[in-house]
């Protein structure tokens, strides 16, 4: 196994990273809540079930942007999913959505590089269909990742696309790498 994928140099850099953007991160979720709430008039967070290193289950976090009975494996996974609320549109575009992860890194459940977590029951089957599938939860998963920055617009059903990409990072993970995805990942949203 990469041994960066469980150094202290890793962990590290997941803290720092973290702890710099929080207070930023802090204002955009309020202004983002605040947003939801005066839209649709419901929850504000979302939570669910995803897995992650060596099969752990855990709570992932994020900022609603789905309408309150959004249903389907593929709810909101595309850019002009009608379940998108024109506020979560904007919310998703920059990533401002994905923010509340910050408290899945410090909890040690993500990194901000690694392969994105899924839903228990997709596990289950491309566990199945992919021989290899299982190698991408060596890794943290990820707010971004390898895969994120080759194939933004992948949904779950293209993960034999991203399963390479996936894999490649968990061989190949460093310091660099992990570095020039974010930076690729920043770019990509600006």
């Amino acid at each position: 196994m990469n041994s960066y994928l469980s150094s202290s140099l890793k962990r590290s850099l997941d803290v720092f990273i973290s702890v710099l953007v929080l207070p930023f991160a802090l204002v955009l979720m309020i202004i983002g809540g605040i947003l939801i709430i005066l839209t649709t008039g419901g929850g504000v967070f979302y939570s669910q079930n995803r897995i992650g290193k060596n099969g752990k289950s855990f709570k992932i976090l994020k900022l609603r942007t789905l309408v309150k009975d959004a249903s389907g494996d593929l709810a909101g996974m595309t850019k002009n999913d009608p379940q998108i609320f024109r506020i979560g549109r904007h919310l998703r575009r920059w990533r401002i959505d994905e923010l509340p992860q910050i408290f899945n890194i410090l909890q040690g459940d993500m990194s901000w590089v690694g392969p994105r977590p899924e839903r228990p029951h997709l596990v289950a089957n491309f566990g199945k269909l992919y021989k290899d599938y299982e190698i991408r939860h060596k890794a943290l998963p990820g707010i971004t990742g390898l895969a994120q920055i080759n194939l933004p617009d992948a949904t779950p059903n293209d993960t034999e696309k991203k399963l390479p990409f996936d894999i490649e990072y968990v061989d190949k993970a460093s310091f660099s790498m992990d570095l020039k995805i974010m930076w690729k990942t920043i770019q990509a949203i600006g």
